[in-house]
């Protein structure tokens, strides 16, 4: 086969080779059974141990205690904006939210429909180039949940902890779950749309307490209901098989490397090594204050938008993808998930340091 690129774009992400491999066979015939992956039946013996399996892998890497539920939703992470407080919140509740970027921000919105919703902190201002300290902002007073994105995709910031506020947290996760260990107990509910840290596009993890299951309205629609799919086991209707038996599998390549805090000394050193090219001339600006900078996603600009153009199509031309920046903030970004290999990183670093030294 041909010479693989390496892919930096923000989602879908790249997967562990050994799991395309993996599911490149089971598609065509799962543990030659003579049936591919994708034919049997979401309720046959075989695909339930797929299931099984990819939820105890998830409960032990992260050390998910067991009144969690460990859900498999459909819909992305978008459908989580207004299921969180459909599900959550009764007219009149309240709930404070921190806006650091469009997902926050679409989030927002979504929840205005649902309650009362105060925005305790934003950094719009600054293109969302920073995410809060605990002493920036005041969860509002009888508020059911603190709601916060936890890494923001497109700007390049994480929260390098977690907050540490009295307040029940829910987190957006989607493009940082599984890349550093966090305590789940701290959190009423989790969710993570797959396809940037944990599989292919189409399947959306919930991790939610139990005792919020019971929070829901009667007039919230049954398919919309968290405790639906707690009480199927995530099989209420067929659920994205194939999505599944991927996240199954990329927790056993991630249970392969060491876990969650193995992973994230990787991620460290991979991010790190890009940081310091940024840091060590002015010809790149990363985007993103460094206390708020993300392991996962470096977003930074070159002197001029032609630079950046110029920038993005050579370095497409020598086999690294997608770090074309975000419509929104422009320039460019490299995205580097648990599964994107070293090799890539060593490979971006000289082209960076070539490219400034030819056109700086």
């Amino acid at each position: 086969m041909p010479e693989r690129i390496y892919n930096f774009s923000p989602g879908p992400g790249t997967l562990p080779y050994s799991v395309l491999q993996e599911a490149a066979v089971d598609i065509v015939n799962y543990k030659n059974k003579g049936i591919g992956l994708i034919e049997l039946s979401h309720r046959s013996k075989e695909f339930m141990a797929v299931a099984d399996e990819a939820e105890a892998l998830i409960r032990e890497l992260l050390g998910v205690p067991a009144n969690y539920k460990v859900l498999f939703l459909q819909g992305g992470a978008s459908s989580q904006f207004f299921m969180v407080p459909m599900n959550l919140l009764q007219p009149g509740d309240k709930a404070t939210y921190l806006n650091t970027g469009v997902w926050s921000k679409k989030a927002i919105k979504e929840a205005k429909l649902f309650g009362d919703i105060n925005v305790a902190y934003t950094s719009e201002a600054t293109t969302f180039n920073r995410v809060p300290t605990d002493a920036e902002y005041e969860v509002a007073a009888e508020s059911k949940y603190l709601y916060f994105v936890s890494n923001n995709t497109i700007y390049g910031t994480q929260f390098p902890a977690m907050p540490a506020k009295d307040a029940m947290l829910i987190s957006d996760m989607s493009s940082d779950i599984f890349s550093r260990p966090f305590d789940v107990s701290k959190f009423g509910l989790i969710f993570a749309g797959a396809q940037k840290n944990i599989g292919p596009a189409g399947v959306t993890l919930v991790i939610i307490r139990d005792d919020l299951l019971e929070q829901v309205g009667d007039t919230v629609p049954t398919m919309l209901k968290y405790k639906t799919h707690a009480e199927k086991g995530s099989m209420f209707n067929t659920p994205p098989c194939f999505g599944i038996y991927c996240v199954g599998r990329v927790m056993n390549w991630l249970k392969e490397q060491g876990g969650v805090s193995a992973i994230e000394k990787i991620n460290r050193k991979k991010a790190d090594l890009v940081y310091e090219v940024i840091d060590s001339t002015d010809f790149y600006r990363g985007h993103a204050e460094i206390d708020s900078r993300s392991m996962m996603n470096i977003a930074f600009n070159l002197p001029t938008a032609e630079l950046e153009a110029q920038f993005i199509q050579e370095a497409t031309a020598v086999g690294l993808d997608g770090l074309k920046g975000h419509r929104s903030v422009g320039g460019c970004r490299a995205s580097i998930y648990n599964a994107f290999p070293q090799e890539g990183i060593e490979k971006l670093v000289d082209f960076m340091n070539d490219f400034s030294k030819k056109n700086g």
